[in-house]
Parts: structure tokens; C-alpha cells; sequence
């Protein structure tokens, strides 16, 4: 299966000049897997896994020098090493803090190598030990998105549909992607969730698959969390599903815990890269962040299929009658179009979210999300269904010269009409590669 990712780390193996690259993400999005697949465009693949075998450790504790390092990792693998010619793999690196600092000494001394550094719990790490700045380029992973899935089905015909599209696809081509959208939302980003699917297409199967990775997730606890934080981050872990799409209050929780106890246990899930943060702002201007509350904010959860396991939901519904579905879950088509705001993002900038609310007696108003465009704000509203009820995203559009428009998600097909421009839900990536460029190049990369 093509990703996202592999069109990236393609781009850094022919850059110059070129950094060590360090993979971020939670565990189980592909980040091994896309390294292995770069490693066959290299003469010599080596791949160090600090985790598997802890020997590799005692190497950088003597000191950093890099060519040391190189002789040794040669004498221990018996693969060649060689600048140019070789790419060398770092795996589970947070397991071995002092390689992270090893990294700004092989882009001093050894620029010509090709080093890739990853880790699942990456971002503990790196708060230990710092990372050398300027010396080492960042590269975020994600879960894969509708439009990889779409690719790994084949559908190219659809997939170049919803790139092309400059008006409404007929009924059928519009309900035909609804269904497969509908399958993802059942199976998810996660690449050995789906590359299961498309090899045996058995739900048991994959339903056994995703409460494997839910409980990998929960294993991983005690490995970043002290011995008295391991009840509050399964407290969150278990119960932020049933928040989606709410602004979020550390009172919700049930079971006698208080924010200050729950507060650095939500960090923690966010470093391991579980939960991301969707931020409240004003969005008078750019950069979004600059009016943003910190301390009001929405959760979304890393994955829209694990999510819903973790809700006990019935996923197969989703099969059944996907339209009816989105109806009737609303607040997880805005988890659906977050999580692909997210992925279609750089991957060499942490992507933040962000959305609207006003508070006001009697006329509260919310924008799901607020994006950028060049220099414009763009917010958008995902109605389950064919929502006809803008209020809110009008409300803002009002005294906002920087928001020329805004966009519906919901299950209408595409139309424009005055400020609003309305997409299917199918279409999140469609609407993005419109205002770039580099993005669209990724995506025709995954059908090429």
C-alpha cells in the first residue's frame, strides 16, 4: 500500500542539503514500515531496534563520535555501512536516549549518510535528552487517510473524481464513494487494519485486530507513566471517546479524580500521540494560534474506527447503510474530518486544530474548524447528513474580510452558492489539494 509518507521520505532521500529525519507518531500508524520500504532504494539497509536488542545501547554510552559508532554497528550487524549507499535505521530510538543525541554529530561529521530515527513514544524522549536544533528534521505520521485507502482499493477512477472535481459527480459515483467512505469509517487508519481487510475482508478478524492495538496502547502505560498516574491515564483513555466533538471539561470524567491529577495524565496521552487537542479561538487573524484558549479545547481521539471500539459501537452499520449512519452520528463525521485536516497537513510541522465558539445568552454559536488558507481563515461546519443549518458558520463569516467563504462537509454533493462552498464528506482531501499544491502532487503520487 502507498502512503502519504512515502512520497515524503522519498523527497528526503534526494535532499540536500539533507538532515537525519525523526519520525513522530503513536505506535502502529507505519512509520517502520515506511522506512523498510525506503531501504529498498538503497544499496545497504540497516535497521537498529533498541527495543529488541538492548546490546545496541551499550555502543553510544561511551561516546558519540560517529564513525566509533559506525564501526561498531557494522562489526555487530556485519552489514556495510557506507555514506551514499546506505540507509541506516534507528528504530524505537526512545529506548536509547543518547542516539537522539548521536543524530547532530552523524549530520555534523557523516552528512552523505542517510539516518532515519523513529520511536512510539518518541516524544518522552526527546523531553529527556532535548534534540540539537537546526542539526535534525522533524516528520509526523498519521494514520492513513480515506483518499490511501481509496488508493489501496484501486479506485482509481473515483480517486481522480475527487481531485478533479469542479462539479457534482452523478448519483451513482456519489453513493458509490459514500459506501466505501462508510467501510473506511469501519476499518480506520490503521495500515495493518486495513492491509488485513484487503487481504482476507473479514470483520472478525479485523474487530480482533483493533482491540489488539487498543490493548497495545494500554501496555504501553506504565512506560511512560509513573506507577500513581497509570489509573488516571486509563480513566482518560477509557472515557475520552464518549467526548468527541464536546468541549472538553476534566469534570466529565467519572470516578473521584481532580483536574490537577488528570491534567498531566492528558498530556501524557497526548504525547504518545493518542489524543490530539482541537483549540478554541477567535480567528480574527493569522496565525490561528495567536488567539487561541488554551484551556478550552475539544479532544479527538487518533483513530476514527478505534475510537468507535472503544465506544462499543455497532461498526458494521457502516456497511449497511453508511448515509443513515453519518445522520446518526454526527459527532463522529467531525472526528472523521479532523483526523484528515490532520494527516493531509505537512508532515514536517506539528499541525495544531482549532475551532470557534462564541458564548452569548441565548445565541451560543460553534464552528467545528477553523483552517488557513494563504492568508484567508476558512471555517467549516460537518453537519451529519445534508445539514441545511449554518447559522453559526454564517455568524462568523459576518465582519471577517480574511474568510471570504466557508465550507460544508455533510452528505450533499459539491456546490457553491454565494460564501458557501459545499463538499461531501468524501471530499476533505479534495478541498485541501485545491489550495495546495505540493499536497496534490502527494496524493497523485499514491495512484502513480
Amino acid at each position: 500500500m502507498k502512503r502519504l509518507i512515502n512520497y515524503d521520505l522519498l523527497q528526503w532521500m534526494i535532499s540536500k542539503p539533507r538532515k537525519p529525519l525523526l519520525m513522530r507518531g503513536a505506535r502502529q500508524v507505519g512509520k517502520t514500515h515506511a522506512v523498510r520500504l525506503l531501504g529498498e532504494a538503497f544499496t545497504h539497509f540497516v535497521e537498529i531496534n533498541f527495543e529488541k536488542r538492548q546490546d545496541f545501547i551499550e555502543i553510544f554510552e561511551k561516546n558519540l563520535d560517529p564513525f566509533r559508532i559506525i564501526d561498531a554497528l557494522t562489526a555487530m550487524t556485519n552489514q556495510s555501512i557506507i555514506p551514499g549507499e546506505t540507509l541506516l535505521f534507528f528504530d524505537e530510538i526512545q529506548s536509547c536516549p543518547k542516539a537522539i543525541t548521536a543524530l547532530r554529530y552523524f549530520y555534523e561529521e557523516i552528512p552523505e549518510l542517510h539516518v532515519i530515527a523513529a520511536g512510539s513514544l518518541l516524544d518522552f524522549a526527546i523531553e529527556e535528552v532535548g534534540v540539537p536544533v537546526g542539526r535534525i528534521q522533524y516528520c509526523f505520521v498519521h494514520p492513513m487517510t480515506f483518499m490511501e485507502y481509496l488508493a489501496a482499493l484501486g479506485n482509481k477512477s473515483l480517486f481522480e473524481m475527487i481531485l478533479q472535481q469542479q462539479q457534482p459527480l452523478s448519483e451513482i459515483f456519489h453513493l458509490k464513494l459514500f459506501d466505501i467512505l462508510g467501510r473506511y469509517m469501519l476499518l480506520g487508519g490503521m495500515p495493518e487494519v486495513i492491509a488485513e481487510s484487503l487481504n482476507q475482508n473479514s470483520l472478525p478478524t479485523v474487530s480482533r485486530l483493533q482491540h489488539s492495538i487498543i490493548d497495545t496502547y494500554r501496555d504501553d502505560f506504565p512506560k511512560y507513566a509513573r506507577k500513581f498516574q497509570i489509573k488516571y491515564v486509563e480513566a482518560l483513555f477509557n472515557q475520552i471517546p464518549h467526548f468527541i466533538g464536546q468541549s472538553f471539561k476534566f469534570s466529565n470524567i467519572q470516578g473521584n479524580y481532580q483536574k490537577r491529577e488528570l491534567e498531566p495524565a492528558l498530556n501524557l496521552l497526548m504525547k504518545a500521540g493518542i489524543i490530539h487537542k482541537i483549540y478554541r479561538t477567535a480567528g480574527n487573524g493569522i496565525p490561528l494560534g495567536a488567539e487561541a484558549n488554551l484551556e478550552k479545547f475539544k479532544l479527538l481521539f487518533l483513530d476514527i474506527a478505534l475510537n468507535q471500539v472503544m465506544l462499543g459501537n455497532k461498526t458494521s452499520n457502516w456497511l449497511l447503510n453508511p448515509l443513515e449512519e453519518f445522520i446518526n452520528k454526527g459527532f463522529l463525521a467531525e472526528a472523521y474530518v479532523g483526523q484528515e485536516i490532520l494527516a493531509y497537513s505537512s508532515s514536517y510541522i506539528k499541525t495544531d486544530l482549532y475551532y470557534w465558539h462564541r458564548d452569548k445568552q441565548g445565541s451560543n454559536a460553534e464552528v467545528d474548524y477553523l483552517i488557513q488558507f494563504n492568508e484567508n481563515i476558512i471555517p467549516i461546519e460537518v453537519k451529519s447528513g445534508k445539514g441545511t443549518t449554518l447559522k453559526s458558520l454564517h455568524l462568523f463569516l459576518e465582519n471577517r474580510p480574511k474568510s471570504p467563504f466557508g465550507i460544508r462537509f455533510s452528505t450533499h454533493r459539491f456546490s457553491i452558492e454565494n460564501k458557501l462552498h459545499s463538499y461531501p464528506l468524501y471530499s476533505v482531501a479534495g478541498l485541501l489539494a485545491e489550495y495546495n499544491e505540493e499536497l496534490r502532487k502527494k496524493l497523485y503520487f499514491l495512484i502513480s
